[in-house]
């Protein structure tokens, strides 16, 4: 269940008063503690709330904080009859939803996402985990929240590369849904943002992805559309983590997109002049991610452990048209590079 808040902290009361609960936690990180907690803490039911707070960026997704969330929920009486709150981007939704899921067997959460890629993406669906192993979501488990809580007023504490970040993951619903949304995402001012205009972007953003998950909850088949772009961008994502070098998600998102629209065009038939117009965007206001052909092998080798893999072979979400799906594409190998050397030469 969504819920689009006009006023937060009255849904948040109202949505808690109907849930029962003996333990009530708030999760946060660092970052979110001190910049959105000042939003919702007039509401009434979070003042018995047991406050954990977390470290700051996607370094922290791991199990040393899985670890550290579950002690303090059973130091403090955490029961399976508990409730926690995550209050968060991405790495809180998805390490808070895991821990609530595996506390106990389980106990119920509500996300309050509080970054665009977090509202669009993480923290609606049902997927939550942690990094492992040097991987990306390595670990975890499909655990639906009681409810998630979209204020658009969080994404005015966003800097712009965390608006860009979750702007990538609307950019692929917007490929994935038809060409009408496809071009409104690509006249969009990211640079000077309209964010009347763009909450109303977010509820479609949202609608698309929930159509999806509603339709196969635990990616048995059509939900695997919501990983166009992630085959190449969890690849890069692992070599910056190696490197030490860490990036947004939603950057190596949109650099994955750019990737795997050209395999589209090179494999599937998706027109080349709006592969053309969808990777300029993404140049223009993401960058580019640095490689060399010695990158080559480690990032072929990120893209084998990738969990969409069946029996070995690497699988692909591809587009024939923006709105027209090829679930599990292959690449043989000469292809993948191929399609680095043409991200890499500039695209």
């Amino acid at each position: 269940m969504v819920i689009y808040c006009k006023d937060i902290c009255s849904e948040l009361s109202t949505l808690l008063s109907s849930l029962d609960y003996d333990r009530l936690f708030l999760l946060t990180d660092e970052t979110t503690e001190v910049v959105c907690r000042p939003l919702i803490d007039s509401c009434e039911p979070l003042s018995e709330a047991v406050s954990i707070v977390i470290g700051a960026t996607d370094t922290y997704k791991n199990v040393e904080t899985l670890v550290k969330v579950w002690t303090a929920m059973g130091e403090a009486g955490g029961t399976r009859h508990s409730l926690l709150i995550n209050l968060g981007g991405g790495m809180v939704t998805d390490l808070g939803g895991f821990a609530a899921a595996s506390f106990k067997r389980g106990i119920k959460f509500i996300n309050i996402p509080t970054t665009l890629l977090s509202m669009v993406d993480a923290a609606v669906g049902g997927k939550t985990g942690i990094n492992f192993n040097g991987l990306k979501n390595e670990i975890g488990a499909f655990r639906e929240s009681e409810a998630v809580l979209v204020d658009t007023q969080f994404l005015r504490t966003l800097d712009a590369e965390n608006l860009c970040s979750g702007y990538a993951e609307m950019l692929k619903h917007a490929l994935l849904k038809d060409e009408r949304m496809w071009a409104e995402h690509l006249t969009f001012d990211l640079q000077n943002p309209d964010y009347e205009k763009l909450q109303c972007m977010v509820a479609d953003s949202i609608a698309v992805k929930e159509d999806i998950v509603a339709q196969d909850p635990h990616e048995k088949g059509l939900r695997k559309a919501l990983n166009l772009g992630h085959t190449t961008g969890h690849a890069f994502e692992s070599l910056a983590l190696a490197r030490q070098t860490p990036v947004l998600h939603g950057y190596a998102v949109a650099w994955g997109l750019a990737c795997e629209l050209y395999l589209s065009a090179r494999k599937t038939g998706f027109p080349v002049d709006k592969m053309r117009q969808t990777v300029n965007f993404i140049k223009e206001n993401y960058g580019t991610f640095p490689i060399t052909c010695d990158d080559y092998e480690d990032i072929y080798n990120y893209m084998t452990h990738d969990k969409k893999n069946v029996a070995g072979v690497i699988n692909f979400t591809l587009l024939s048209e923006v709105g027209d799906l090829c679930l599990d594409s292959h690449a043989r190998r000469e292809e993948i590079e191929e399609m680095l050397d043409f991200y890499r030469e500039g695209c």
